[in-house]
Order: structure tokens, then sequence, then C-alpha cells
């Protein structure tokens, strides 16, 4: 995601139709052309969680962004949950080759997916395919179904547009203005630890060098995904798209197997 964009459900305002799935927005870059995406590089993770460790618990993931963005809803202004207003959506940022976040987005979405259900958790997305219309997808709405479900929590899954040079590795954000009020904000700070944790000792990207100052979290109140959330809700920029080696990992099927494998673990430590 570029800077300046954000985390989390479903909701609609200023013009955006109510719906059962959303996704994320960001920054309003022009929309990029997706690729095919190569093979695996890393090797997937040996080590999963206990089996069923999930078993009654409901899982909200939002795969940032939509392939189907376009300029009359992408621009439009919708509450961010803090007063102000921020645009609806956008389709994010893409690799230098073109491969585009909305659909490693999704693509990470539906491994994550996977990978919890295979634990026993019941999963939810917030949009499920990666051509929905922007004005169905518009971040004040983000975090409805984490809102209008019995679901535990929400994972917001993003990755980074920085230009800086050698800026690379994932963060994890955390709303400071949520609306569930201090105790979800704390939660969700505890969740946020889980997940950095297990990313890095789990899989092959390291903690941001250019975001948190070593520690890989971020905390904010601009994102409309995060702020609308009223029970533990985090987004994950799993690295940054404009670095080579980040990209290189973003288009291997078994980085994005050894992420899912991390993400769950840390779901099943915050939930234990």
């Amino acid at each position: 995601m570029l800077v300046g964009c954000s985390v989390a459900a479903v909701l609609v305002a200023g013009g955006c139709a109510r719906v059962a799935t959303a996704a994320s927005a960001s920054p309003m870059p022009t929309a990029p052309m997706s690729v095919a995406e190569p093979s695996s590089d890393p090797t997937p993770s040996t080590s999963p969680v206990p089996d069923a460790a999930l078993v009654g618990r409901t899982i909200v993931i939002d795969p940032g962004h939509t392939g189907g963005w376009s300029k009359k809803w992408g621009y439009h202004k919708v509450p961010n949950g803090r007063g102000g207003t921020k645009a609806c959506n956008s389709s994010g940022t893409a690799t230098n080759r073109g491969y585009s976040e909305h659909a490693y987005n999704f693509a990470q979405a539906q491994a994550l997916a996977t990978a919890l259900r295979a634990q026993g958790a019941t999963v939810l997305l917030t949009r499920t395919d990666d051509r929905t219309a922007s004005n169905k997808l518009c971040v004040n709405h983000r975090a409805d179904l984490l809102n209008s479900t019995p679901a535990d929590l929400m994972i917001s899954l993003h990755a980074d547009g920085d230009l800086g040079r050698g800026h690379r590795g994932f963060h994890v954000i955390v709303s400071t203005a949520m609306q569930g009020g201090a105790g979800v904000i704390s939660e969700s700070k505890r969740l946020a630890t889980d997940v950095r944790n297990a990313l890095q000792t789990k899989t092959a990207m390291p903690r941001s060098n250019y975001i948190g100052k070593g520690t890989a979290y971020s905390f904010r109140s601009d994102l409309g995904t995060l702020n609308f959330a009223r029970h533990p809700a985090v987004m994950i920029e799993l690295g940054n798209m404009r670095n080579a080696t980040d990209a290189k990992l973003f288009t291997s099927a078994g980085f994005r197997t050894q992420a899912a494998e991390a993400i769950t673990s840390a779901v099943v430590t915050f939930l234990s």
C-alpha cells in the first residue's frame, strides 16, 4: 500500500452502498495492471500450528484495495472514522514489473484463509474476488463484517509502495482511534506483537528498515479500515513492493504460504 493507505471492514456512507464485502483504501495512484505470478521461491513452513486450534473462532480477512477501482468512486470522499474524510478506495501500488498490490493482497488472503480454515476457523473475507467495484469497497465499510458478526478479530492485508532506496521489510499498523475504544486498541497492539513475532521468525521477510525504527510497528489514526473497528484489528504491510528483493517474495507462492502459516500461528497465540 502507498504511504497514506489503511485497515479493516465494510461500512457505507457518503454515497457508497452497504454490502456484505469490502476492501481497504490508500492514496490514489493510477490503477496498475496485474501480471502473472511466478512459481514459488521460499520453501513453505513445515511446522503448522496445532490441529483445530481455532475451532469456534471467526476471523475476518480484508484483502486491501481492489482490481475494480474506478476514478468515479475511487476519489469519492467518505468518513475516515475520526471526524474527517478520505478517498473511498484505490487500486494500491505495484512492483516495478507491474504486479499489482490488489492482486497480491487477494492471493495472500486466499492462502491465509486456507491456513486458518485448516485450524478450524470460520473465515469471512471483505471481498471474494479481485474485480469488486470501488463503491462496494470504501474504507469506511471495511470493518462492517468484523462489527456485525461474531468475529474475534480482523487482519487487513497490504503491501507498501515506498520509493526509498534500500527500503524493505514488513510492518504492522495499529489504529490509535478505533471505535472500540482503549480496550480494543490495547488488544490490537497485543495482536500486532504476535503477528510481528511470527512473521519475523517464520518467513523470509525481515522487519521494516524504514518504518517503526526497527520495531516494525506503525501507530496511525488516519486509516478508516481500522478506525471503524470495534474489535481487535491490525493492518499488515507485508513488505515493500518497490524493493526488488521483497517483490520477488510477493510473486512467490512459497512465500505466501509462509506468511499465511505465520499469521495463522499469531492468531492462535493471540486467541489462546
